[in-house]
């Protein structure tokens, strides 16, 4: 049994931002791996704690001035801040340069370095659980902020023939298409404004949600209607990358169709380990005390 866990002054901090950030599951999740790492390695005297940090847009800057200033060793970002925050950072990834977009970001040699994990945890459960031939399929995906950016990125990476972005702001959805521009991803893109959405149902093998509809606070909401998601082919895997509440209405009204739904709990997970990796520069992360964490926490057993 996990020993009850003392902050001390020389504990080091984690944690997340984003706005709003009360519903977010990764302290849940990441304090239970920290945990459980203290007493697997205690003689690399691992001592962490993983906070929520909400900061309003306005405030970004500043908090990650902040967060230097009181020695912050790394953190996640989420909604809105994941594509702000690049220029406030002194070095990015290529994989978060191609993206556009940073979840994660380390302490190193006194500079603030941003990635982006969101694609090893978006891909995880394709690779494994639902694993088959994607060169022949085609992705819709749902949105076009950041984390949009990662799917696109993990559907290329897996090898989709087609993959298509529907977005609701037209200036906003030509911009998203543009930045592809000069990459390999570009010859499989293409972008489409949200009325083209029927058409484009029928085709899709993999319909991925990445816009914030169902998510707290819209918890009631769906992006797409029930008449919509049963225009889904057979065999068809509708992907939430919202992961509270479970399941949400997409899914529901989804599994009703009869088609496989995937919500954002092993997304999370998956990245949040590829994360720990980078903050803790250890190879070996509990990821089982991670997911049952969660599923703790969510009722799940």
């Amino acid at each position: 049994m996990t020993k009850e866990r003392l902050i001390t002054g020389k504990t080091k901090l984690l944690g997340v931002i984003g706005h709003p950030v009360e519903h977010s599951l990764s302290p849940l999740m990441h304090n239970a791996a920290l945990a459980q790492l203290v007493e697997d390695i205690a003689h690399l005297g691992l001592d962490y704690v993983y906070l929520p940090f909400p900061i309003a847009p306005e405030n970004l800057e500043i908090a990650i001035a902040g967060f230097a200033a009181i020695g912050v060793v790394g953190f996640n970002v989420t909604i809105p801040h994941k594509q702000a925050i690049i220029p406030l950072l002194s070095e990015i990834t290529p994989l978060a340069q191609t993206i556009g977009a940073v979840n994660t970001v380390s302490r190193q040699n006194n500079k603030w370095v941003g990635t982006n994990t969101d694609i090893e945890g978006f891909i995880a459960p394709l690779q494994t659980t639902y694993k088959q031939d994607w060169s022949q399929k085609v992705a819709v995906i749902l949105g076009n902020g950041g984390a949009a950016r990662a799917v696109v990125a993990g559907c290329h990476q897996l090898g989709f023939a087609k993959i298509h972005v529907v977005g609701r702001n037209v200036q906003r959805l030509q911009e998203f298409g543009n930045s592809w521009s000069n990459s390999p991803i570009s010859e499989n893109l293409q972008v489409h404004q949200w009325e083209e959405l029927p058409k484009l149902i029928p085709q899709a093998n993999l319909l991925v949600n990445t816009t914030p509809i169902g998510m707290y606070p819209k918890v009631d909401e769906s992006p797409l209607s029930v008449a919509e998601i049963a225009n889904l082919p057979t065999g068809a895997i509708a992907y939430d990358l919202i992961y509270i509440p479970k399941p949400t209405q997409f899914l529901e009204q989804a599994e009703k169709q009869g088609v496989i739904a995937i919500d954002g709990l092993e997304m999370l997970i998956q990245q949040g380990v590829a994360a720990l990796k980078i903050w803790l520069q250890q190879e070996t992360i509990p990821v089982e005390v991670m997911r049952q964490a969660l599923k703790e926490d969510l009722g799940l057993g």
